[in-house]
């Protein structure tokens, strides 16, 4: 079953340059945390990155998920 808000995460993608940006931040740094677990161990400098990655994809997403509540509360206001 489709989630409502995959529907409006694509369009947004597709004509929201912020919502884009934010996306596309977000996956880069999900693909660098993939790049520091694939490390036999951690360096300490490591694990810094990865909780200050970890605390940036947090922000980005929280940001993303208030675009998509605005959009949802104009989507039913209309």
């Amino acid at each position: 079953m489709s989630n409502p808000d995959d529907s409006l995460r694509s369009e947004l993608l597709s004509s929201d340059e912020e919502f884009r940006r934010l996306h596309e931040e977000h996956q880069d740094f999900e693909r660098r945390l993939e790049q520091i677990h694939l490390k036999n161990s951690l360096s300490e400098r490591d694990e810094l990155e990865v909780k200050t990655i970890k605390r940036h994809k947090l922000w980005l997403k929280d940001r993303m998920e208030l675009i998509l509540r605005s959009q949802r509360e104009v989507g039913t206001t209309a």
